[in-house]
């Protein structure tokens, strides 16, 4: 029976010889394999990644690191106890981050993405994702070369199936989601789980101890938001401008996210001063507005290249 610990990332380092081998056999089993067919496919770098991973997870497993042809296509592992686990991965440049400083300073909680077609496509019926990130250097093509020292994965926790579909959030393509300091549209249609709501494991062998009512019990447990903090209080700030929730809301979020200050908005301020600058100049508004405006974000000058 499995037991519930914190997500906490699991560190496997993928230099070094050993590291090297299984980049060269994932590399090999992605050119036999790479999947051209299908909506919302990952690229080949993509499909690497996940291949990657699950040959990692495979090997400290026991099992073997490949799985033989005929395996069925919805699911990657199958535990001792019949339960189906899929491994999921994204990779970049950077190490997974628990939580990241945005550009006013304020930390993000970090999240995972699955693609909506893998959630809500029955066919593909496996019971619980394992979620990875792995860390590449910027030439990130598999198997890379022996000396390459920045391949890491990161196995963050699991999670049922059924409850990313039911409290993931599904995003359309061209939805904004924030990395880091920047902005950025979705390609394909995504559902964002946060990786604090994961069931954490302390060593890879914990996953054998998952049993079918462990996965029961998880989908019906409710975990905390789908949103960075960050981002619920501009939710919450927008609701009340629109009318739809009453001004108690911010603070309301604010508490439970256990932030005090206040939150830049999606655009630039200097696109709102803008915009209050130009109504007082028609007569609108007065000067308070726009010193009011100023306590709450500064405007910006050009700071030169």
């Amino acid at each position: 029976m499995y037991k519930y610990h914190l997500p906490t990332p699991i560190v496997i380092n993928l230099a070094g010889k050993e590291g090297y081998e299984l980049r060269e056999k994932t590399a090999k089993f992605i050119e036999e394999n790479l999947n051209v067919s299908g909506a919302e496919r990952g690229s080949r770098d993509e499909q690497g990644f996940g291949a990657l991973a699950e040959v990692v997870v495979r090997k400290h497993l026991g099992f073997p690191e490949i799985n033989p042809k005929d395996h069925p296509f919805g699911y990657d592992i199958l535990l001792p106890s019949k339960v189906k686990l899929d491994v999921k991965c994204r990779g970049g440049n950077l190490a997974f981050q628990e939580e990241y400083i945005g550009a006013d300073n304020l930390p993000r909680e970090a999240k995972h993405n699955l693609f909506a077609r893998q959630v809500y496509e029955t066919s593909l019926d496996t019971d619980i994702y394992l979620m990875t990130h792995l860390e590449t250097p910027k030439d990130k093509t598999l198997p890379g070369t022996s000396r390459q020292r920045k391949w890491t994965l990161y196995v963050c926790g699991w999670v049922s199936k059924k409850r990313v579909k039911r409290e993931g959030v599904y995003l359309p393509r061209g939805s904004l989601t924030e990395r880091g300091r920047s902005w950025f549209a979705y390609r394909g249609q995504e559902i964002e789980f946060y990786n604090k709501n994961l069931n954490g494991i302390r060593h890879i062998k914990d996953l054998l101890e998952i049993e079918r009512r462990d996965v029961k019990k998880d989908e019906k447990h409710k975990g905390d938001l789908n949103l960075t903090s960050i981002d619920a209080i501009r939710i919450a700030y927008d609701l009340v401008g629109r009318g739809i929730l009453g001004k108690t809301a911010i603070q309301t979020v604010k508490k439970i996210t256990n932030i005090d200050q206040d939150i830049k908005p999606l655009l630039h301020p200097n696109q709102y001063h803008h915009l209050v600058e130009w109504l007082e100049e028609n007569k609108k508004i007065g000067k308070k507005e726009a010193q009011k405006l100023a306590r709450f974000f500064p405007k910006e000058g050009y700071e030169g290249i």
